[in-house]
């Protein structure tokens, strides 16, 4: 039976919700009616009636909306604390009521100069029998895909509350791939201009983009943790079936993992490149020295006889005494040039 829509005004931001403001919420009814954006009043009476599925996102910066945690959804105070801390650990805690899961939202960090710069923000999944609760600090456009798929197919709320938090662990880990795109032109573009034209700045660069890599396996690392556990860990709010989609997020999360684990290698390859570029021009300038030394020899030799104080010195008293000794400086000089250039040490 297709659903039938009650389609209520959206709020323009969610983040942006008020006391008093509709929730944003999707509501699917056992007989397939949908309603979106639901009041606090309409969501605590469909809470205590437990008919139907949905699916609501709060945002607890707001104490409006965190008081629905407790207030009509009766969460555990350890849950909700987990929940409003915007750094809390990332984890899984199973409650007798209800699952939470609390997962990191990474992208890069935007209106700043610095483009290597990441922002991470923690996203709260509360699964109940019945719902899925999603609670954030900051505003993340996961939340925003979140919504417009499920308002797009609202049917999916009829496959239970562990398929609607699967699509959104879905969407927060496929978030890393723009982030991996953006990285590979990031070590692309090192990689070119270090076989290129040498640029003192690359150092730096380098240093970055190999700590963002660093930052992103962090960040990803604990997720990978909580993943596992929601992928073989018994649980009555995950059905066995369920459990095969997030082995899926499971995997999506092995590849990022692995092509992370690549480009460090790369970042430290690129590194050892660029010390040796820099190893071989202080070779270059120390060889260009050590030549300019070794011809010099001849000229301060004889201008150091020249210079001693005795009566009796070759060529002093010739007319062109001075021009002839320094033909002879200059002489030997190429001499010892040829010679170099023979034994092949220039």
């Amino acid at each position: 039976m297709a659903a039938r829509t009650d389609v209520r005004p959206v709020p323009s931001d969610a983040a942006g919700a008020s006391d008093g403001a509709p929730l944003t919420c999707v509501h699917r009814s056992s007989n397939g009616r949908v309603q979106h954006d639901l009041s606090t009043d309409e969501l605590r009476a469909l809470v205590q009636r437990g008919e139907g599925t949905f699916w609501i996102d709060l945002d607890v910066s707001d104490p409006a909306q965190a008081a629905v945690l407790t207030d009509v959804f009766h969460f555990h105070p350890l849950a909700v604390e987990d929940a409003l801390n915007p750094v809390s650990r990332v984890k899984v805690d199973e409650y007798p009521e209800f699952l939470v899961i609390i997962a990191r939202v990474v992208g890069f960090a935007e209106h700043t100069p610095d483009p290597y710069d990441l922002d991470t923000a923690n996203l709260a999944i509360f699964v109940t029998p019945n719902a899925v609760v999603t609670a954030h600090t900051q505003w993340s456009p996961v939340l925003r895909q979140l919504a417009d798929r499920l308002r797009g197919n609202p049917d999916m709320l009829g496959r239970g509350p562990a398929r609607v938090a699967h699509q959104a662990l879905d969407i927060a880990i496929d978030a890393y791939f723009p982030l991996l795109d953006q990285l590979d032109e990031f070590v692309d573009d090192l990689e070119q201009r270090v076989f290129g034209n040498f640029d003192e700045q690359l150092l730096q660069e380098i240093f970055q983009v190999k700590r963002l890599v660093i930052s992103l396996r962090r960040y990803l690392a604990p997720q990978r943790e909580v993943l596992s556990q929601l992928t073989n860990r018994p649980s009555r709010f995950l059905p066995v079936d369920a459990q095969l989609y997030f082995r899926d997020v499971y995997d999506h999360m092995l590849r990022i993992t692995d092509a992370l684990d690549s480009y460090r290698d790369l970042m430290s390859s690129t590194l050892d490149s660029y010390l040796t570029q820099v190893s071989n021009r202080l070779g270059k300038v120390s060889k260009g020295l050590a030549v300019v030394g070794a011809l010099s020899v001849p000229f301060v030799v004889i201008a150091g006889v020249y210079g001693m104080n005795f009566e009796q010195i070759p060529l002093s008293r010739h007319p062109y005494g001075f021009e002839i000794m320094v033909g002879i400086q200059f002489v030997l000089a190429a001499v010892l040039l040829v010679y170099m250039r023979w034994k092949k040490m220039i």
